[in-house]
């Protein structure tokens, strides 16, 4: 089976090689009667907000892609520590000294998703920083006890974005601040639902923070306690002091027992948020936009396979952000792929382009196809690039995408508002015990 499924997808793409540019027979058809219809999304960027803030261009936008048969929009609302709309949460909290509204004054989360609204798309609003956030942000200097550490004190790594420093997934200050963020969004807005993508996560390298360590060496010493409970006759008096002595040396970043509580404490996290937003609007969409698994778990503590098993996520794009495509194609059959898309809506995170990197629309082409050809859906990064920033032709880029979905492809809206308490009295984390460091 996995030899046939390598066959075809080197014969669609040498297939694609003797093709025109822009050929008319590289429309693939929806995905089969069955399942849900296929994603086809695009993100909407800080690089954005020119066309977002101004009413006439984001109205213009919104048809646009509903002429290309577009479903979904994932605009960005929480970036270098701050709300791209007007955020009772984040202002109440001092984190923002401004209200984010359009050029005219208006709500532009609000109008995005009343003009998607109307054309048939769905508007699910784009977390993108997760726990990331600027070292220079209100937030991190306002809360430094919410940023966690290295191994050897330092604060910051270096991402995409520049240096970022990470706010601790682990303190329940943290998991309550995301955690209101995300219900203002889902009660206030007719939003479909909310997305994280890889930075809902913390690169292996952090969590040597006191108030991390006091924690991890907490619940072992518990996990300890209940396994010689069970069985006295493993665990004498003497050797107790020297497994606490053990446990009291920092493990390495790679070491399989701390990555795994790591990642175990986020996957529990994401359980408590997603039962929030359920409770908040019922049929809201819990989209996750991860890196590959391997990367996403080894590097990232970001067990998104965990949180698709446990009905965690109820839609995953995973960001294949690659160049050409060979070294594209090998993700697309890998077994969590496979697995995921058994179960719920499952995409592709494709670039359309960066400023400085242009992507040629016939690589665009390539890789959609292939993804489609496995019945997987699309999300282009970004909005930019689709097909103003680019060193193509706009019409041409547009003549590219249309062949790409050459009929609609609607997806049908499940979120509703709920009739929950208000957003304070929502069931949040219970706060942890008081610790040493804390």
């Amino acid at each position: 089976m996995g030899r046939r499924l390598w066959v075809l997808l080197m014969l669609a793409a040498l297939g694609l090689a003797l093709l025109l540019p822009f050929p008319a027979k590289l429309a693939a058809q929806p995905v089969a009667t069955g399942r849900p219809t296929e994603i086809r999304g695009v993100w909407i960027t800080a690089n954005d907000m020119g066309v977002l803030r101004d009413r006439e261009r984001m109205r213009q936008m919104v048809a646009q892609l509903a002429e290309l048969n577009f479903n979904t929009i994932y605009p960005v609302v929480w970036n270098d520590g701050f709300a791209y709309y007007p955020s009772r949460v984040s202002e109440e909290r001092g984190l923002q000294t401004f209200t984010y509204r359009g050029l005219q004054g208006q709500d532009i989360l609000a109008e995005l998703i009343e003009t998607a609204h109307s054309h048939g798309l769905l508007v699910v609003p784009w977390f993108e920083f997760g726990f990331m956030t600027p070292p220079e942000s209100l937030l991190s200097r306002q809360h430094p006890d919410w940023l966690t550490r290295k191994q050897d004190g330092g604060l910051t790594s270096i991402s995409a974005a520049g240096t970022v420093a990470w706010l601790n997934p682990f303190r329940p200050e943290v998991q309550q601040l995301i955690t209101d963020l995300v219900l203002e969004i889902v009660g206030q807005y007719d939003a479909d639902g909310i997305q994280f993508d890889d930075h809902m996560s913390l690169p292996r390298e952090f969590g040597y923070d006191p108030f991390t360590l006091a924690l991890y060496q907490q619940d072992i010493q518990k996990r300890t306690k209940k396994q010689t409970e069970k069985d006295p006759k493993k665990e004498t008096s003497k050797a107790t002091p020297k497994a606490s002595a053990a446990v009291a040396a920092p493990p390495t970043p790679q070491d399989p027992a701390w990555l795994k509580w790591r990642a175990d404490k986020i996957t529990d996290f994401m359980g408590q948020l997603k039962q929030a937003v359920t409770t908040r609007r019922p049929g809201a969409i819990l989209s996750v936009s991860p890196n590959y698994y391997d990367f996403a778990y080894k590097l990232q503590l970001q067990d998104w396979l965990g949180w698709v098993r446990r009905g965690i996520a109820d839609e995953i794009l995973i960001q294949i952000y690659r160049p050409d495509l060979d070294s594209f194609l090998p993700h697309l059959s890998r077994v969590e792929v496979q697995e995921t898309l058994q179960k719920i809506p499952t995409g592709i995170g494709i670039m359309s382009g960066q400023r400085n990197r242009p992507a040629p629309m016939a690589l665009i082409q390539s890789q959609v196809l292939a993804a489609r050809e496995l019945q997987l859906g699309v999300a282009f990064f970004y909005l930019e690039s689709l097909w103003d920033q680019s060193s193509e032709p706009r019409e041409a880029r547009l003549a590219g995408l249309r062949q790409l979905f050459p009929t609609p492809a609607p997806r049908q809206r499940r979120a509703r508002a709920g009739t929950a308490p208000p957003l304070r009295s929502l069931p949040l984390p219970p706060p942890l015990p008081s610790l040493p460091g804390a």
